[in-house]
């Protein structure tokens, strides 16, 4: 497995980053970007005049990783040759969100064969229920096989995402890259760094990710008292104070970051289900836990691949994270770095979610939010 990289800004063009001479070899390209370069095609035809083999797929971002850097206003493109492995790229159109699980389950059918051995999503960011499209994926993988992913970008804007698949950028699609072969070692980790605050409140009145009421009150009314001068800045405040959701039957909380908020009848849109009957705390953080937690998801995922030494990490972060962090986003970055190495070629991207296992070894995925996940790749 070899991997090289490049960059792509209005003010310089393209710039080669590294060069493994994978031009004619590569199979796969990731474009990790600001939206509006990524709806342009002559990008999109650059980069396939430079890998006429590869499949290329990527979405917009809320910022783009490169190595221990983040961007805002480029495209980081990073091909991959695979020695012994093959990849499958397939894709749905969501029409809205209630679709969201039938999508998952559309995915997961056509990747589904007894070689494949990971499958990793990018998908619209705003007109989708990521819970749901997890529960589609599940629904059809039994939890053989591990997802992990994320949910595109749009800055903090919340405006429109956009998907790439060989083209320019569309809104409302979402991909699966099915990777297949017993070569191929993946490892995966996601862990935030939040800390819950105030008591908890019950959800008395929810459909999907729909929140209406919190202890029988209308649930933007208690957000608003919550924020208080931040309030005015909603939906994208909201990023600074995302909910803990305590699920029954379960010993881990999950993190729900808002997507929209509607004045008329008080509900909030969260990017996962917030299901009738569960408890839910607010959230805050400081730079160091936030920082601590990425360094806690590069070790899981070590955990999980069993080696120190990945090839490539695609890194995932939310958004959140970002505009908590400021002008110390990129030290996530480097505690990463420094647990994988030098050798180790990274790209991602800030996102409105991300999509990971909660532990290692599991292959039962779910909907995040507000964490750093991370995905690694060996081939053997």
């Amino acid at each position: 497995m070899k991997t090289e990289q490049c960059i792509y800004s209005e003010a310089t063009g393209w710039e080669r980053k590294s060069d493994n001479d994978l031009g004619k070899l590569a199979q796969l390209v990731f474009l990790f970007g600001n939206k509006e370069l990524l709806k342009d095609q002559q990008h999109i035809d650059k980069v396939a005049e430079r890998y006429p083999l590869a499949q290329i797929v990527g979405c917009s971002t809320s910022g783009e990783i490169y190595q221990e850097e983040v961007m805002n206003s480029h495209i980081v493109c990073t091909a991959v040759w695979f020695e012994n492995t093959v990849t499958k790229i397939v894709r749905e159109h969501i029409q809205s969100m209630e679709d969201s699980f039938m999508v998952g389950e559309k995915l997961a059918e056509q990747l589904d064969n007894m070689e494949l051995v990971h499958v990793m999503i990018l998908s619209e960011g705003l007109n989708i229920n990521g819970s749901e499209l997890t529960k589609g994926l599940n629904s059809k993988l039994k939890n053989r096989i591990p997802v992990t992913g994320g949910l595109a970008g749009d800055q903090a804007d919340f405006h429109e995402t956009v998907i790439v698949h060989n083209q320019a950028g569309e809104a409302n699609l979402v991909l699966a890259i099915g990777f297949y072969g017993d070569h191929l070692k993946v490892g995966y980790g996601s862990m935030g760094g939040w800390d819950s605050f105030g008591v908890d409140r019950e959800v008395t009145k929810s459909k999907g990710n729909i929140l209406y009421e919190l202890d029988g009150h209308p649930a933007l009314e208690l957000y608003k008292r919550y924020l208080g001068d931040h309030a005015a800045n909603l939906p994208a405040s909201a990023l600074l104070f995302p909910l803990s959701l305590r699920l029954k039957d379960s010993e881990t909380a999950l993190v729900r970051t808002v997507l929209a908020v509607n004045e008329a009848d008080g509900s909030m849109v969260f990017a996962g289900d917030i299901p009738h009957g569960e408890y839910v705390r607010l959230m805050k953080a400081n730079s160091d836990r936030l920082i601590e937690g990425a360094n806690g998801a590069a070790e899981m995922a070590k955990i999980s691949l069993k080696d120190s030494s990945p090839d490539l990490a695609i890194l995932i972060s939310c958004v959140g994270r970002k505009l908590v962090l400021k002008q110390r986003v990129e030290e996530e970055l480097e505690i990463i770095r420094e647990s994988f190495g030098r050798q180790t070629t990274i790209a991602g991207f800030y996102s409105y979610g991300e999509i990971s296992p909660i532990k290692p070894f599991e292959q039962h995925c779910e909907l995040h939010n507000q964490t750093m996940t991370i995905t690694l790749f060996k081939e053997v």
